[in-house]
């Protein structure tokens, strides 16, 4: 078991044998990369210099991949999952000092009006804040992954917090946390060779009910739904779909084949039929 924190978060790789100091180094630079790239709680990252100045910017060329999961989940959810929500979520409080004081809350712009991706290159007509945590961190499970096999460590299971990737010929049960009672589980899912993603709306939440969940049409918190989990193939996928979940019906994202569990603030638990574990609410 490597444990480590990365990104704001504790990660895990477990592995029946130890992870040599070479794939180590590699993932760790590969981290520090995507950090330098994508977060907005740095200063010296690119999203960063967006959000100062409008301009052209050359992204990495593996987020040509990053980038058509959200443009289709954009569309696919009408605009309420989207990169653009970062200037909200500052204005929020959830900024890069965790200041946690809400201020007036910015609009979210739309894509067409704000910002045009070709290939790897970004192009912004005004200063912008992305955000991409409803898809990034899952993103970066499957590059860990790929890096992993590329070294024949064909058997693992990866857990950026909430974010699992599982490689192996076991199946991997995983407890489905309460968000209303964080020491239980409402039930378990089941997978092998795939990925499970889980948000709440309980982690990361502050004053007046503020969480970071936002709906990109309304600039506001969402409330009906208060946790999903996904499971496919894919981790990005998975990340990117446990978030539209809050906003749209399973129906909309059927481009993706997943299994999911949905829990409504009112206390309805909904999931699909291929769904594999248990429930116990």
């Amino acid at each position: 078991m490597w444990q480590f924190t990365a990104i704001g978060t504790q990660w895990s790789i477990e592995t029946p044998v130890v992870i040599s100091d070479e794939v180590k180094a590699l993932v760790t630079d590969k981290i520090d990369q995507f950090d330098k790239t994508y977060s907005r709680f740095r200063d010296d990252s690119l999203v960063m210099s967006a959000a100062h100045q409008p301009g052209t910017y050359a992204f990495p060329v593996d987020s040509i991949e990053l980038v058509d999961m959200y443009q289709k989940l954009y569309a696919a959810t009408d605009g309420a999952v989207t990169p653009l929500v970062g200037d909200a979520l500052v204005s929020m409080g959830y900024d890069k000092d965790y200041t946690l004081q809400p201020k007036d809350v910015s609009a979210i712009p739309r894509w067409d009006d704000s910002i045009e991706w070709q290939g790897s290159i970004l192009t912004t007509r005004r200063p912008v804040t992305l955000d991409f945590g409803a898809v990034g961190k899952g993103y970066l499970v499957d590059i860990i992954a790929a890096i992993l096999e590329s070294y024949g460590l064909d058997t693992y299971t990866i857990d950026a917090s909430g974010d699992v990737r599982h490689h192996g010929p076991v199946p991997q049960v995983i407890g489905l946390e309460n968000p209303h009672d964080t020491s239980r589980v409402i039930g378990t899912m089941t997978i092998q060779n795939a990925s499970l993603c889980a948000s709440a709306t309980n982690r990361r939440r502050w004053a007046n009910g503020l969480h970071h969940v936002i709906d990109g049409r309304t600039s506001k918190p969402t409330n009906e739904i208060v946790a999903t989990w996904v499971a496919t193939a894919s981790t990005a996928v998975a990340d990117g779909i446990a978030t539209a979940l809050f906003f749209v019906d399973a129906e909309r994202l059927r481009e993706w084949d997943f299994q999911f569990v949905r829990l409504y603030a009112n206390g309805k638990i909904e999931h699909s039929e291929n769904f594999v574990g248990e429930l116990f609410i």
